[in-house]
């Protein structure tokens, strides 16, 4: 069957590239949204547990609950309902409507939009969030924003920082004169991390610097990174197609002179996504998909057992004009996981 490597000693070593850059694995909070961007949850979850991270960041409740034993800290992004609560989870406000719901004396960390004018409260009505939470006697322990354009060379990273410094000065005088303690500030993803020089924040957010990758790595002279995650397919069948035969749907892949072929488990409905006929994929081994990637299979021209489809995802990133991770989280949570130390 087919089936996701996860490789330990990947993990660990970008743990420690990314530790290093935060002075302190405590300021290291590892994303773990959207089952580790494909990864696996509670494998990730677990390994980065032993590597020492005390911090994580989910999207939901339910996820936080997976892997509630396994971190001090969780930071929940985008929850609308609380049918239970830890005083280990932290929750994300991303709008001043949601105060009303969210449970009695639980932690909050306020979200400002900085710039991205995706999610978080406008920097004029912290004052209303900060006054809002103290009545319904709610833990403001965190204030942070998001980075829009952190991989890009854009002053667009510049003009949010100045932002959110502002918002961190105001936010401490207000707790000052309402004598509540002072909450933690983040602001960086993965690319936001490596783009300082000396990282003076709480924390950071890392994602897809986790797994491996680093989009735009070149022009920022961003660490090479190592990738996580290796997708591997069995050989469901092999067959000699003669010249002139075509193999899949549509027939769009025709020998040109009699070779072996095989077909393999994975395909389209595994996430392993179709490829734009006008361009051609290889494997690290160096086989070529041949045709359509069916729903449940694909073509190549090997007769090998088993064969790794990809062990890293910026070729294919590139070949669908995407980015790495939406690669990796497309991927069916349902493939059997292994982890290795190679």
């Amino acid at each position: 069957m087919a089936r996701i490597l996860l490789n330990k000693e990947n993990l660990f070593y970008n743990l420690s590239v990314i530790s290093e850059q935060t002075k302190s694995k405590n300021k290291v909070a590892i994303v773990l949204k959207d089952n580790a961007y494909g990864h696996g949850i509670l494998e990730i979850g677990t390994m980065a547990s032993e590597f020492g991270i005390k911090k994580a960041v989910v999207r939901t409740l339910n996820d936080a609950l997976k892997i509630e034993k396994l971190f001090d800290y969780i930071l929940i992004l985008a929850e609308k309902s609380f049918h239970t609560y830890s005083h280990a989870f932290h929750i994300a406000l991303n709008t001043l409507e949601d105060i009303d719901n969210l449970p009695e004396n639980c932690n909050v960390h306020i979200k400002v939009d900085t710039g991205m004018h995706r999610n978080g409260i406008s920097p004029d009505e912290i004052e209303v969030a900060i006054l809002g939470l103290k009545e319904r006697n709610i833990n403001i322990t965190g204030v942070f924003t998001h980075h829009k354009c952190a991989d890009e060379l854009s002053t667009d990273f510049f003009w949010q920082n100045i932002v959110f410094t502002r918002i961190k000065q105001h936010v401490k005088r207000i707790c000052e004169q309402l004598f509540i303690p002072l909450p933690v500030f983040h602001s960086c993803n993965s690319a936001a991390l490596f783009r300082h020089a000396n990282f003076d924040e709480d924390f950071a957010r890392v994602g897809i610097a986790t797994y491996g990758y680093l989009d735009n790595a070149n022009i920022f002279k961003f660490p090479k990174l190592k990738p996580v995650l290796s997708l591997w397919a069995d050989k469901l069948s092999s067959r000699v197609l003669k010249k002139g035969q075509s193999v899949g749907y549509g027939g769009t892949y025709q020998a040109s002179e009699e070779i072996i072929i095989s077909t393999y488990d994975v395909g389209y409905g595994d996430g392993f996504l179709r490829l734009n006929e006008k361009n051609s994929y290889t494997t690290p081994a160096g086989y070529k998909i041949l045709g359509r990637v069916s729903m449940d299979c694909l073509s190549l021209n090997t007769n090998d057992k088993e064969v790794c489809i990809f062990n890293n995802v910026e070729t294919l990133a590139k070949e669908h004009d995407t980015i790495t991770y939406e690669i990796t989280t497309a991927l069916n949570s349902n493939i059997k996981k292994e982890i290795v130390w190679k």
